[in-house]
């Protein structure tokens, strides 16, 4: 396994978050220098090949995994495209939290569903479910998501106060219908 296959395999897991060389650098135990070198590399392997849809692009000194902007319209044909149309059942959730938690950040989002959201979230911006709203005035000042008008006629709903109201026992009851953990007398 080259440090080369090894920083591509980490930047795609990091998806939308991205890496920095630092991060990189401690992670495989190298130095800064080398992972500059290395990622020279690898977005010059991407550039060279046109077989392939991949790029690094890199901002704020962090580095992510992209699609080449010539697949651009590819990518928003196929969002649209009628195939596609129908929500995931990760996008619906993420979309339930989203409408329920708003504003809410992508890793709030994350630690409520156990897993990573990026995909569903992306799936939601292209259909304009869901729109950034701000940054989050923490530590790295993430994005704030919030539902859009759409949003509301995709529901059929005129306003956020007309989606129904969920308790935790509701919650509760669901969680173990899909995980088959609680008991009756747990929900009571």
């Amino acid at each position: 396994m080259s440090k080369l296959s090894e920083i591509e395999a980490l930047l795609f897991v990091a998806g939308e978050d991205g890496l920095k060389v630092r991060q990189i650098a401690e992670i495989l135990s190298i130095p800064p220098t080398g992972v500059s070198q290395s990622l020279e590399k690898l977005a010059a392997k991407y550039e060279a090949d046109a077989d392939c849809s991949l790029a690094l692009l890199e901002t704020s000194n962090t580095y992510k995994l992209v699609t080449k902007q010539a697949f651009a319209e590819l990518l928003r044909a196929y969002s649209k495209s009628p195939i596609n149309q129908s929500l995931s059942r990760a996008a619906l959730e993420t979309l339930s939290i989203i409408a329920y938690k708003q504003p809410i950040t992508r890793v709030e989002i994350d630690d409520i569903r156990g897993v990573n959201s990026s995909g569903a979230l992306a799936k939601l911006l292209a259909f304009e479910l869901v729109r950034e709203d701000g940054k989050k005035e923490v530590l790295g000042r993430p994005n704030l998501y919030v539902t859009t008008e759409y949003f509301l006629d995709y529901m059929g709903i005129n306003h956020l106060e007309e989606l129904p109201v969920v308790t935790d026992t509701e919650l509760i009851a669901e969680e173990s219908q899909l995980f088959g953990q609680a008991t009756e007398s747990e929900l009571e």
